[in-house]
């Protein structure tokens, strides 16, 4: 389980995160990772946020929370990578309802990989 100082839970970060950060995307999901520049009003020193989004064209209310389950604990893994204050959002899409674990594994690291890579030529 992803650890509640992770947890991504307000509107405006979640539309932060997608509307103003990098997009890597996947098969089964796209990735959206926001760094918070020095001179904006985030603390850099905070956790880094993940928050997901699967919407209904996923499959119904049971599919959605399992993928969101897997999703979540893949991420559990992997939130040590981000930077401090960074915000990730993790939209699922219609196919990581049948995707196999080690599927969304690759998927989940390459476009953290990518993303993260990207906010390194960035800086």
């Amino acid at each position: 389980m992803l650890p509640s100082g992770h947890r991504m839970r307000r509107r405006h970060e979640f539309t932060l995160a997608v509307r103003r950060g990098n997009r890597a995307g996947r098969p089964h999901l796209v990735a959206h990772l926001y760094l918070p520049s020095a001179d904006e009003t985030a603390e850099p020193e905070g956790n880094p946020l993940v928050g997901f989004i699967v919407s209904k064209a996923v499959g119904n209310a049971v599919v959605r929370n399992r993928v969101q389950r897997r999703l979540r604990h893949l991420l559990r893994d992997r939130v040590h990578r981000l930077p401090a204050g960074s915000l990730l959002v993790v939209r699922a899409n219609p196919k990581a309802a049948t995707a196999p674990t080690e599927e969304l594994v690759k998927d989940v690291d390459s476009a953290l990989g990518r993303l993260l890579r990207q906010s390194a030529k960035g800086q």
